[in-house]
Order: C-alpha cells, then structure tokens, then sequence
C-alpha cells in the first residue's frame, strides 16, 4: 500500500522537482538534506501516488512563435452531459486551445488560446470556434501582461 501522506521531506522533493525535473537522485539528494536511497524510494513512492503525474519541458511559447494569449469563456446552448462530452471531444482537437477548464457561474468553459497574433486568433475564432455545435455565446480577453507564473500549488 502507497503512504498518501507526503512530508516535510517529500514537499522539499517536489519544489525541487517543479524548479528542475531534470534532477538527478543525487542532486535531490543534496538539496533535500537525505542519502540518496531515501530519496528515490519516496520519489518512486511519489509517482506511484500520483502526486507527480509526468515529467516535461516548459516552453516559451513567444519563442515558438505563439506570442498572443486569449483567454475565452465560452457559454454552451445546453449544459447536459452530452453537449458536454461533444464539446470537450471538439475542443480537445484543435492545437490553439492549450487550456480548457470547465467553470460554475455565467459561462461553461474558459479557454485559453495560443497563437501567432491577433489576425491568427480572429480565424481560429471566426472559422472554428464559433462553428463548434452547442456553442451559444463567446467572450474573449486577451492579458496584458503575465504578472504571476506557476506550475503546481505545493504545500
């Protein structure tokens, strides 16, 4: 049986982890103040608890040539489980949408869109998203300026 109950210890790990998950045992090891053995057993324990779900680059989006994000709440014609299903399954096709969360009060889902520029978004938004079945209504917001950044809230 897998231990849910996570430490000071294994707190440390994961702050480590969320600021390099390239980290070896080793390197965990000296930041965290325990041997190694210790370390990769709570690690793999970790893992197992599903309290690290995967490991990947962080990407700078502008780089890539994605400087713009809209963040767009969408309103669905009906809120029953299969319009639900269909949107989601619609959405989760489309490259642009990089978040889609499904939200309580006036709206049913906030998206967040990553494209090239303003001209990219108004045909992602024009030509798809609005031809997405059950959508009744849409509101965009495009940021300013990113003020906070992070990866998972840890305790």
């Amino acid at each position: 049986m897998i231990n849910t109950n996570i430490d000071k210890f294994d707190t440390a790990i994961l702050r480590e982890l969320q600021k390099n998950g390239r980290a070896t045992i080793i390197e965990l090891s000296q930041l965290v103040g325990l041997s190694p053995s210790p370390v990769a057993r709570r690690l793999h324990n970790l893992e197992k608890a599903g309290f690290i779900t995967g490991y990947t680059a962080l990407l700078d989006e502008a780089k890539l040539g994605f400087g713009v994000s809209v963040f767009v709440s969408v309103q669905l014609d009906k809120q029953v489980d299969g319009a639900l299903a269909a949107f989601e399954a619609a959405i989760k096709q489309y490259p642009e949408v990089v978040d889609c969360w499904l939200m309580t009060g006036n709206r049913d889902y906030m998206l967040r869109i990553a494209a090239s520029g303003l001209d990219e978004f108004e045909r992602f938004l024009v030509g798809t998203l609005t031809k997405v079945k059950g959508v009744s209504s849409i509101e965009s917001s495009i940021p300013l300026r990113r003020v906070k950044s992070g990866l998972a809230r840890t305790p």
